[in-house]
């Protein structure tokens, strides 16, 4: 059976994770880092807090995300 992570999980202990960012993120920590994990999943965190907890995602709920976030379904959160 494959490592299961739970939301919340501190994101120290994700230790294969290969974490990385948006070449559009800024040089002062204002970025959220993504991780794919061994079991398939997608974990997320912030970079200020790169110690602090991951969210962790299926593909399936992460790709539902990215579709909507590239048809511009969130653009409103920052208005």
């Amino acid at each position: 059976m494959a490592e299961q992570f739970v939301n919340g999980v501190s994101a120290e202990l994700l230790t294969d994770a290969r974490w990385r960012k948006s070449k559009h993120s800024g040089a002062v920590g204002n970025c959220v880092e993504v991780a794919p994990l061994r079991n398939g999943e997608i974990a997320m965190r912030n970079s200020r807090f790169p110690s602090g907890p991951a969210l962790v995602y299926t593909r399936a709920e992460m790709a539902a995300f990215l579709a909507g976030a590239k048809d511009g379904e969130f653009d409103d959160v920052l208005n």
